[in-house]
């Protein structure tokens, strides 16, 4: 009996096992990665060291140019017309781009997941009232919605991070409601349902583990979207609002600098582009990871003694034994 119930946990941390040596062996998706979580730890634990720094001015160094080692480390990307420290208003900055991203893509997860499982599996007036739903939601942009909201009522954090859940839901919800939608008439769920299992524990039991994967690769391109949403609207003067300081603002601010101070916008811009290609190229990886009948592409030997390695097997196979 023990056996059996260490079973699952066992195969559990062998699949994690196996995950994260594919990983490991796509270099590109190691970096990115590894670009991604030092975003993670800058913008947790960045701000306690620099916080002070990012809001200091020194107007007699205002618009110092990058790369002077002689003014000291948090003064290497330059200095903004305020003489701050454009360093440390990024990593300030990473904190509140990332404060808005994540949990904008989490919300609008959790509430289009669990809203598309369920019309998936009961199908019928449940999932049309729901799929007409989404259809409005997706009938306007979702940009220009979140402008006109926001210039509404006052472009506060809390109302761009709904904002960016309510115009991302339809994504998950119609990617969540096809998958359950398929499920739904397999013959594991016949089975639950047929030992009397409700409708909750098979979504959450048979169909979730099945969907999420999915859903995740879904959320992870969704959080390069939401970044450059609130980056966008940042720009345009409608998202963070100073004193706070985001990825999106410090381009807006610098953009009338860039003939004479060009780092001013460069360096978040680029800070911008490296997250949102690192979390793509990641996405990418899942994909293809969490998909048992597209895993095998992960595997294959990579480089020029790959190659040949693959050319000599098929070579091999096409040619007929000699008796």
């Amino acid at each position: 009996m023990t056996a059996v119930l260490e079973a699952p946990s066992e195969s559990r941390v062998s699949s994690q096992v196996a995950l994260w040596r594919l990983l490991l062996r796509d270099w590109v998706a190691t970096g990115a990665a590894l670009v991604l979580a030092f975003v993670a730890l800058v913008a947790a634990f960045g701000p306690m060291f620099v916080g002070d720094e990012a809001a200091q001015q020194n107007l007699l160094d205002a618009n110092a140019e990058p790369f002077r080692l002689s003014d000291g480390w948090l003064n290497v990307l330059g200095t903004d017309a305020l003489g701050r420290s454009v360093l440390a208003r990024l990593i300030v900055a990473s904190r509140t781009t990332l404060s808005v991203a994540v949990p904008a893509v989490l919300l609008s997860l959790v509430i289009g997941s669990l809203i598309g499982m369920w019309a998936g599996y009961h199908r019928g007036r449940r999932e049309t009232v729901v799929m007409r739903i989404a259809d409005i939601i997706l009938s306007f942009p979702s940009l220009l919605m979140a402008v006109v909201v926001l210039y509404i009522f006052s472009p506060s954090s809390a109302n761009l991070i709904l904002v960016l859940a309510i115009t991302r839901i339809p994504i998950y919800l119609r990617t969540a409601r096809a998958e359950s939608a398929e499920l739904q008439s397999r013959l594991f769920v016949d089975a639950a349902r047929t030992f009397g299992t409700r409708s909750s524990a098979i979504i959450f039991r048979h169909v979730l583990p099945i969907v999420l994967p999915t859903l995740l690769t879904v959320a992870t391109l969704d959080f390069c979207f939401v970044m450059l949403s609130e980056s966008s609207l940042s720009f345009l003067g409608i998202g963070i609002q100073p004193p706070s300081v985001s990825w999106g603002l410090m381009v807006a601010q610098g953009r009338t600098y860039l003939q004479t101070a060009w780092w001013l916008s460069f360096f978040p811009g680029l800070a911008i582009v490296v997250t949102t290609v690192s979390a793509t190229i990641l996405a990418s990886w899942a994909r293809l990871a969490t998909d048992p009948a597209q895993r095998w592409r992960l595997t294959l030997p990579r480089g020029r003694r790959g190659r040949r390695a693959i050319r000599r097997a098929a070579e091999k196979a096409l040619t007929p034994e000699v008796q």
